[in-house]
């Protein structure tokens, strides 16, 4: 009986990890092109689940949308760690993490998704720090080699990052990916050192930016 029982307990749980998974990745794109609203049917539709399975997942939005947060940031952390791992050039190290952070759509999460969880969720705040840490890590090394220009913080970064993959208003997101990288590598090119202008102003940290959003 056990021998029964427990392949088939196995293959349940197998299947059940699976649909979580495939509803938070139609969660992710479904709220890049339709925003923090979207309706959950439709959600479900692109998952190919059912609505109940769906609610069996995530009891309500909130837990979704918490979810998808959770699902970004490890990955675009883990992104940012293999990077930084793997790349023996400090600058490709960046190059690479910014380009697989575009592919995250954090430039259109990040802003939507920033004002529906609680920031003092433990889990989700271990997760900024995760990610926190890495891209600084990715940063400082390029600048101790003088590949990165100086006068610039990590804050600097992830402003323009959000900014350039963040799709325009009106457009969805059909075909925005070509501009995206084209812009992306403009950017990172003027990030290179030495410097061919002064910036205006002083560089932007992570507590810059997490003062603004209070």
């Amino acid at each position: 009986m056990d021998a029964t029982v427990k392949p088939r307990t196995a293959r349940l749980r197998a299947d059940a990890s699976r649909n979580r998974e495939r509803i938070v990745a139609a969660a992710t794109e479904a709220l890049v092109e339709f925003g923090p609203d979207v309706p959950l049917d439709e959600v479900a539709r692109r998952a190919g689940v059912g609505n109940a399975t769906l609610y069996r997942h995530f009891s309500d939005r909130g837990e979704l949308i918490r979810q998808v947060t959770l699902s970004v940031m490890a990955r675009t952390a883990q992104r940012a760690e293999d990077a930084l791992a793997e790349e023996p050039d400090a600058f490709s190290a960046l190059y690479r993490f910014v380009f697989e952070a575009a592919e995250e759509r954090i430039g259109a999460l990040c802003p939507m998704l920033s004002e529906a969880f609680d920031r003092e969720d433990p889990e989700v705040a271990g997760q900024v720090q995760r990610m926190e840490r890495a891209i600084i890590a990715i940063v400082d090394r390029a600048q101790r080699t003088g590949q990165l220009r100086p006068d610039i913080a990590v804050g600097d970064l992830m402003v323009a990052l959000t900014q350039l993959t963040r799709p325009l208003p009106g457009t969805g997101c059909v075909g925005f990916d070509r501009f995206v990288h084209r812009h992306l590598q403009l950017f990172l090119d003027g990030l290179r050192a030495p410097a061919r202008s002064v910036l205006v102003g002083t560089a932007a940290t992570l507590e810059d930016l997490k003062a603004g959003r209070k």
